[in-house]
């Protein structure tokens, strides 16, 4: 009876032992060549599947490395797929049926809400408490609702004007400070037989970028909010005065000729070509404005932030710059796979993958950074644009609901297609955004609201 109580203890130490050296064992547990690991699977959607993400996506694929070679029998099952069919279709169909992937690249603020309200989203709270990362980041803001956090992002991005310096010289040009400079400027330009404002825009989204900034001009970032609330209408007059201020820069032929049917990688290509002398677009752009594709002219790009517009009730020397790309991660993960979740984010945020990829992707990091020495000229003038701005906010895209937003990129195609005036667009916006609203103060959960909005 005695050998059998000293067997019986020994196996259950036995059995301890081999939980312990599972996958979520200590560094040292791993480091000391025990065979006996928990198999740990992870699928991971990215969508850096163009050529001119390449180099974001080495860096994932470098961080997956070491995270799996730091963690045996964990693997990661990478899946690359368009940005836009991800976004608009694919992983909204997942989060009504419950089955996005493990992780994936998700946008915060308006997106977020919804998935966090279907309760898809992992709150990754207590894990970056755990990881001493929650006051690391520049912002978490588009990722936090109701107090918690249910994403991270990657990096950060700002938008403004890129132009031709050299085309600027050339045509005595110098940096617009306010709406009419601007378009004095573009006067000249067109004049002289280029293109004002380099514009390819056969995805929607394209032309929202401009718009967005001339819109926050003339109405305020708090009016997008007050939106959602019903304190503001899209057919109010500011708003009506932003529609028709975009919708002039069409009537006057500052646009590239047929931007409707260009692809969305033609636009950089015009002010590198020295087609156009301006393109409004976002920094995700200036790995390829300052890489040696861009055939030695990346030294004659620069960028310089919006001018104001007097008489707009919105902060004019404000600028669009948030954190709105990240990775989310489901709720339906197992505790081992949370564990690995753990160790990939510990991997990818930190100081080193950050600066690593301001300097070879050219990405606006996201976490507070104390080196920053061997930053290319261009990310430069980048961060003191934004250094230099009264006040930052993000994308309209990140504030009204996505059925809003769809209708946004139709009525702006309208627009620059002479097929609607400003007032119609408004009018057609308002009553989806009417719509939005009622559909939104449904209960949450799983409710036709959310599975209607996610589809």
């Amino acid at each position: 009876m005695k050998n059998a109580c000293i067997l019986i203890v020994m196996l259950l130490t036995s059995m301890m032992c081999a939980a312990a050296c599972g996958f979520i064992g200590s560094n040292s547990e791993r480091s000391s060549g025990e065979e006996n690991y928990k198999e740990v699977t992870l699928s991971l959607r990215h969508t850096q599947i163009k050529e001119t993400s390449q180099t974001r996506l080495k860096v994932l694929e470098d961080v997956v490395a070491k995270t799996e070679e730091e963690n045996k029998g964990l693997s990661f099952k990478l899946e690359g797929i368009d940005e836009i069919v991800n976004r608009d279709t694919k992983l909204k169909q997942e989060m009504v049926v419950g089955n996005p992937p493990d992780i994936f690249e998700v946008f915060g603020g308006a997106d977020l809400k919804l998935y966090v309200k279907a309760s898809r989203m992992l709150d990754l709270t207590p894990i970056l408490e755990e990881l001493e990362l929650t006051d690391q980041f520049e912002s978490l803001d588009e990722f936090t609702i109701d107090g918690r956090v249910y994403g991270v992002p990657y990096g950060g991005y700002s938008e403004g004007i890129f132009y031709n310096k050299k085309m600027f010289r050339e045509l005595g040009i110098s940096i617009p400070k306010t709406w009419s400079e601007l378009l004095q400027a573009a006067d000249r330009i067109k004049e002289a037989g280029f293109v004002p404002f380099g514009l390819a825009a056969k995805d929607a989204w394209v032309m929202g970028m401009m718009w967005n900034t001339i819109m926050e001009r003339y109405v305020g970032i708090d009016a997008f909010n007050e939106l959602l609330t019903g304190e503001a209408k899209w057919t109010d007059p500011n708003f009506i005065k932003g529609f028709e201020a975009y919708a002039d820069l069409m009537k006057r032929d500052y646009f590239t000729k047929g931007a409707l049917g260009l692809p969305y990688a033609d636009q950089g290509s015009q002010l590198l070509l020295g087609k156009a002398a301006m393109v409004f677009t976002g920094t995700w752009d200036m790995n390829h404005f300052t890489s040696t594709d861009a055939g030695g002219q990346q030294v004659e790009i620069g960028f310089f932030a919006f001018p104001s517009i007097p008489g707009g009730q919105g902060d004019q020397q404000s600028i669009n710059a948030s954190y709105s790309n990240g990775f989310g991660f489901s709720s339906d993960l197992s505790a081992d796979q949370i564990q690995a979740v753990k160790a990939f984010i510990a991997n990818f945020f930190n100081e080193n993958v950050q600066k690593r990829a301001m300097l070879e992707d050219k990405l606006l990091p996201s976490m507070k950074l104390r080196d920053l020495s061997d930053i290319d000229p261009l990310m430069n003038e980048v961060l003191h644009a934004m250094a230099g701005a009264t006040s930052k906010w993000p994308a309209f895209d990140a504030i009204v609901q996505p059925v809003v937003t769809s209708e946004i990129g139709i009525g702006l195609q309208e627009l620059i297609g002479n097929l609607s005036s400003p007032q119609e667009v408004a009018a057609r916006l308002q009553s989806v955004q009417d719509k939005a609203n009622t559909a939104g103060a449904k209960p949450a959960a799983l409710t036709p609201y959310s599975t209607q909005e996610l589809k």
